[in-house]
């Protein structure tokens, strides 16, 4: 499956547009305690640890946005936007969401 950020793929025709698709991941309040509590990994300003869970959280959400774009029987999705948002008590969590446009490209 072709995922992409643009709305328009070069090469290729759009044959359909099969409906709007998410993905969605979420890390625990644990999570970020372990993390901060393992800070002395952090070399340059940069906590590895925690740029590994957020990389793995935006896998995830774009993982399960693929999955829904195969199910509506697309081969491609266009127009990708991934948000990062706290939220539960005390922002407590954090939420990374995938959404983009599932097509079917020749």
């Amino acid at each position: 499956m072709l995922l992409t950020t643009t709305n328009t793929l070069e090469g290729h025709k759009i044959i359909k547009y099969t409906g709007l698709v998410t993905g969605e991941a979420i890390i625990g309040a644990n999570l970020f305690k372990d993390i901060f509590a393992g800070i002395r990994d952090i070399v340059g300003g940069r906590s590895g640890s925690y740029e590994q869970v957020l990389r793995e959280a935006k896998d995830n959400a774009l993982a399960e946005m693929e999955e829904h774009a195969r199910r509506l029987g697309a081969n491609a999705v266009i127009g990708i936007d991934l948000d990062y948002e706290t939220i539960g008590q005390s922002s407590s969590m954090l939420m990374v969401t995938a959404s983009g446009t599932a097509i079917v490209i020749e």
